[in-house]
């Protein structure tokens, strides 16, 4: 299990699971139909690097992609709940980089393979310190950006998800069974793409939360 900070007090994350294809913008931008059924994969708890810190790429990638998600951190078990009483079992937001080999990953959906090395790789599921989900006036519509070198490159709104956060917990928890310490990368909007050595990332959530990463040189 890693650590991280709410409110100033470190608590235990436990599984990671993220939820692709989730802004129909990105789904285009990639040239990906829309799917019939939630998309769900995990990464492995080693992959977390917490904010300000430094990202190492793999070395069997030229082409690492950025996606930068909304996080949910769940304080307490989930099994077989409602999307109607979701919200009772966050206990933060976040914002976090889902990081894609993408050269990778387009191998290993040629062959039908996982895409555990495209997406689990360390250092591959950046996330923010967390805020308590009180300081969030409404999940359904929550703004949030990634600037690299200064510049915006994505901007996204939760109210634009196909699958919104609440329905995503039901669906994780009638699935899988949520635990306390899970956290979820909601899905990412458009504007992917290829990060480079030394660029300068800073996710934003409108005011609340500013995390930065730097790529290793």
């Amino acid at each position: 299990m890693r650590q991280i900070l709410l409110e100033n007090t470190e608590i235990q994350l436990n599984n990671i699971y993220c939820i692709g294809r989730n802004y129909t913008e990105h789904i285009h931008e990639l040239g990906n139909s829309i799917p019939d059924d939630m998309i769900v994969f995990m990464k492995p708890n080693n992959a977390l690097l917490l904010e300000n810190n430094i990202i190492i790429m793999p070395n069997y990638s030229t082409n690492v992609h950025y996606e930068c998600e909304i996080v949910v951190y769940i304080n307490k078990d989930a099994d077989n709940i409602l999307e109607s009483n979701a919200v009772d079992y966050i206990g933060g937001i976040g914002i976090g980089l889902d990081l894609t080999a993408r050269d990778t990953q387009d191998i290993a959906k040629s062959k039908g393979q996982p895409w555990l090395k495209a997406k689990g790789f360390k250092h591959s599921a950046c996330l923010s310190n967390l805020i308590p989900i009180k300081q969030v006036n409404d999940i359904n519509n929550i703004e949030f950006s990634l600037e690299i070198n200064n510049k915006q490159v994505q901007f996204g709104n939760t109210k634009d998800m196909l699958y919104p956060i609440y329905k995503q917990i039901e669906i994780l928890s009638h699935i899988y069974g949520l635990k306390s310490g899970d956290i979820i990368y909601t899905g990412t909007p458009s504007g992917v793409g290829r990060l480079n050595a030394g660029d300068k990332l800073q996710a934003k959530i409108n005011g609340l939360i500013d995390a930065k990463w730097t790529v290793a040189p």
